[in-house]
């Protein structure tokens, strides 16, 4: 069993990648107000509305809006029934990730090969198609109500998806932020729950186990948690699932469970070619982050080494930055963008390093700790 970051086996390819995977094709929320929730990530995030699809375009029991910036793509989709499934799903969980839709070149074999190895199937293989041309896709489940769609759309050239109508371009309301591609995506599931999906993502879906973390890792005075990062045979899909551990206090995925009901999508890693430039828009634009003690950076050095970015700076915008034998990395982490605490966001910049900030566990999780006893919840 791997033991941490100096065990982990990274880059070392399975003999047969029976299930390739091009990346994350898109991300879909179901939220309860999709056209505001939009209007969030357009103004704060400077995502570009790119698609619709509801009453307008023919879709009568939902809306959907497209957006992107870079490689990023989420759906943002509400329903307009009150009791269409979709609307069952947000009362449950409140806003949050639905479908992690994965670009392969062959929907139906990704499919095939799935649902042989024991995946169960939401969807079959359908053919979308319109005057852009067709997409194949094909879903199936995953943790709680969270699902995989494969998606390939290597036959098609419109906007977004069939279904879906262009949106006028450029988006007035959109101001591009640096964010680049989704560097990875974490699951939050229950105790005793965490290898059960390892195990699903390395025997159903090809995976195998990339980085793991143990409590004595992951902990702070009063909680702890393991995580194991899984990732695609080529390396491009990464997925850390986490699973709480016995602590003085509730952890933080205990929180998440609580409040999600059931184990989800906790964040979404998004890369940035230039951290300090894109968390100085971000800022500006009201989202708000996670803060470490001023003590973090007066041994940010001599614990990381020389880095290409100034301290003061760093330690005005609150990043944190770790290092590893390959190079070092530079990344933050939203508070809570739902009223209720559970999905977030981390930005992250890579230099060389493709591990998960191991250093800045502890600094970390005492900040969130400390969101935790303002909402009464550690």
């Amino acid at each position: 069993m791997l033991q941490g970051l100096e065990h982990a086996s990274i880059g070392s390819e399975p003999v047969h990648d029976f299930l390739p995977l091009n990346g994350t094709a898109h991300i879909e929320f179901y939220v309860g107000n999709a056209k505001q929730a939009a209007h969030f990530y357009r103004t704060a995030f400077g995502m570009s509305l790119i698609a619709y699809r509801g009453p307008e375009s023919g879709t009568r029991d939902r809306t959907s809006y497209a957006i992107e910036q870079g490689k990023i793509r989420f759906v943002l989709t509400s329903a307009l029934r009150p009791d269409h499934p979709i609307a069952a799903q947000v009362n449950l969980h409140g806003d949050g990730v639905h479908d992690i839709a994965l670009s392969v070149d062959d929907a139906r074999s990704a499919w095939n090969e799935a649902t042989k190895r024991g995946a169960r199937s939401v969807r079959e293989p359908e053919t979308m198609s319109d005057e852009y041309g067709e997409v194949q896709s094909a879903s199936i489940a995953l943790y709680g109500d969270t699902i995989h769609t494969f998606i390939a759309r290597n036959a098609y050239h419109g906007p977004f998806l069939p279904g879906f109508v262009a949106t006028p371009q450029p988006d007035s309301l959109a101001d591009p932020t640096g964010l680049t591609h989704i560097d990875h995506t974490v699951a939050n599931v229950g105790l005793g729950e965490m290898n059960k999906w390892v195990d699903f993502y390395r025997d159903v879906l090809g995976f195998r186990q990339y980085q793991h973390f143990d409590d004595k890792e992951i902990s702070t005075e009063y909680s702890a948690l393991m995580s194991k990062v899984m990732a695609g045979g080529n390396d491009r899909v990464k997925f850390p699932i986490n699973e709480p551990a016995k602590g003085k206090k509730k952890s933080q995925i205990e929180e998440y469970l609580d409040f999600y009901h059931g184990p989800g999508v906790q964040h979404i890693a998004m890369a940035t070619d230039d951290i300090i430039k894109t968390i100085s828009q971000l800022r500006s634009r009201g989202v708000e982050f996670l803060r470490v003690p001023g003590t973090y950076y007066d041994e940010l050095q001599g614990r990381v080494g020389r880095i290409d970015e100034p301290v003061d700076r760093l330690r005005q915008l609150g990043i944190l930055v770790d290092r590893d034998d390959e190079g070092y990395m530079l990344q933050i982490f939203t508070k809570p963008v739902e009223d209720r605490p559970t999905l977030f966001f981390e930005i992250i910049q890579r230099k060389g390093s493709r591990s998960f900030g191991k250093g800045n566990f502890k600094a970390l999780f005492e900040a969130i700790e400390r969101e935790q006893a303002l909402r009464g919840n550690l």
